[in-house]
């Protein structure tokens, strides 16, 4: 279980929330500690079969919708197009999975904002601290910037089947925070070489300490670190929760996630075929960030329900919060991501909150020798 915080315990810019895992697929609230998951019975090997890596572990809500997608996609294609899914990490981290399918041992991938980083760093735009304060806003940049996104990430040899999400991202901790200066008291955990992650808490100088994702836990236990980062859904799947007795209710940044497949996979299938897997992607990654958001909110009420107690910060004080974290902002244009591309999320952005009609999205210009067919709806 702790192997899928990649997906979903994200890092700071959420990941998955890793989720990795991203993402985002944890197991149904009910079982989250305890889900085991059966897979399939072996079935006819497809025409192009897509080998796809993930974090997230058999009986996760994210592998039950992936495999229903892959049922589906069988059936439309006549096996002509399937996956063949690796859950709970068997092929690595996502780092490690993103190798595997520059190598061609793997086809795709379940990727939080550290691997989409990884393959287009513009991405991490998405995850700036304080950018979102509600869904509507992360819809609207979604439905007008998403060609933008998909075109960086075919420019680097790949192609988005579909967008999920970890969540919005919350402070865990073992006594209240609720502002800056209680974070400095910390000993907060740091997705290792997260840089996104890092500049945050720069930002508020603080120094972290960085630890991969599934040593987490082992760390909160020994009092290594007494503070985390995560959506809620994953602090109760990693079982984080067990180890800290607040959550600061202040949403520091959201999580993306997306699976992502090689394009020399991707345009060895048929036009007609891939017309068909996209619309069926969009669907059901559609449905699987609708359940991750319900989730969410459930996670949040069954931690409360166990002790978890919310803290409410002063408006001052996340005013105080935001201005410091908004720094990266500035700081890391022009590294991860070009300027003009952050001028267009805050614009798009600007004008859903001020209730303005959503702009058309704008039209993906095909790469050379590719067809215009490509998946990636949300």
């Amino acid at each position: 279980m702790h192997r899928f915080l990649a997906f979903l315990g994200i890092r700071l810019p959420i990941l998955l929330g890793c989720v990795v895992l991203v993402a985002a697929g944890l197991p149904t609230l009910a079982g989250a500690q305890a889900a085991k998951g059966t897979p399939p019975p072996r079935r006819p090997k497809p025409q192009h079969e897509l080998k796809v890596a993930t974090l997230a572990p058999e009986g996760s809500t994210w592998m039950n919708i992936l495999r229903e997608l892959d049922d589906a996609t069988r059936a439309a294609t006549e096996n002509r197009v399937g996956f063949k899914l690796y859950p709970g990490g068997v092929q690595g981290e996502e780092l490690t999975v993103l190798k595997k399918i520059r190598l061609g041992q793997l086809q795709g991938g379940g990727f939080s904002g550290q691997g989409l980083g990884e393959i287009a760093s513009e991405l991490r735009v998405l995850e700036l601290p304080f950018m979102f304060k509600n869904t509507d806003e992360i819809d609207r940049v979604h439905s007008q910037l998403d060609a933008t996104f998909e075109q960086l990430v075919e420019e680097k040899g790949f192609v988005v089947l579909g967008w999920s999400e970890v969540g919005f991202i919350y402070l865990f901790t073992d006594r209240p925070v609720t502002g800056p200066e209680d974070l400095k008291q910390v000993k907060m955990w740091l997705w290792e070489g997260d840089p996104l992650a890092a500049a945050f808490f720069n930002a508020y100088d603080i120094s972290p300490i960085p630890l991969a994702p599934t040593d987490v836990l082992t760390a909160l236990q020994t009092k290594l670190v007494n503070g985390v980062y995560s959506s809620p859904l994953a602090c109760i799947a990693l079982q984080w929760n067990t180890r800290v007795s607040h959550m600061t209710d202040v949403r520091l940044t959201h999580g993306m996630a997306a699976v992502v497949i090689d394009r020399r996979a991707w345009e060895a299938i048929s036009p007609a075929d891939r017309q068909q897997v996209a619309a069926l992607a969009q669907e059901h990654f559609h449905r699987l960030t609708g359940r991750t958001r319900t989730e969410n909110e459930q996670s949040i009420a069954e931690m409360k329900k166990r002790g978890l107690k919310l803290v409410s910060a002063d408006p001052a004080r996340v005013a105080e919060f935001e201005a410091i974290g908004k720094r990266v902002w500035k700081e890391q244009s022009g590294k991860l991501y070009p300027p003009a591309l952050l001028a267009q999320v805050e614009e798009a952005v600007a004008a859903a909150r001020q209730g303005k009609p959503a702009q058309a999205a704008a039209e993906k210009p095909p790469l050379k020798g590719s067809s215009t067919l490509a998946p990636g709806g949300r």
